[in-house]
């Protein structure tokens, strides 16, 4: 059984513009939502310079997506984030969508991400980024 890190929370209002014309969430912006809370995991600064100084970022091998009910206009819904370290190339995240006062998610995902380089070969993970989301696990 995987060790999966506490699980982080990451609010997102819902705009107009991320919906369809009956005011429901267009379904693609929800991998938006997660890509944006898996940012916030780990660190805009760090992602740079992970990239700027090792050459090394992130890109997703696989997603699995299941939305239970819809999300609307105007909601400030709730990005439940866990993930675990599948080797030192890969880590897998779970993230389920929240709406205000819900009883069971809205969307729920995993999604698969690898390190790779710029080159785009798979790459280990430096040490000190695992150290540094270790930290919280």
């Amino acid at each position: 059984m995987p060790q999966f890190s506490p699980s982080y929370s990451f609010p997102v209002q819902i705009y107009y513009e991320d919906t369809d014309f009956s005011g429901v969430v267009y379904h693609p912006n929800f991998l938006k939502y997660f890509e944006r809370a898996r940012e916030h995991v780990i660190g805009a600064e760090q992602l740079r310079n992970l990239w700027q100084q090792q050459q090394l970022g992130f890109a997703v091998y696989r997603s699995d997506m299941l939305c239970h009910e819809g999300v609307e206009f105007a909601d400030i819904i709730d990005i439940r984030t866990k993930f675990y370290f599948e080797s030192k190339y890969r880590t897998v995240w779970h993230q389920e969508i929240w709406r205000p006062n819900g009883k069971k998610p809205a969307v729920t995902a995993t999604i698969e991400m690898v390190c790779m380089n710029q080159a785009r070969q798979l790459a280990p993970m430096p040490a000190e980024l695992i150290t540094q989301l270790s930290l919280g696990m």
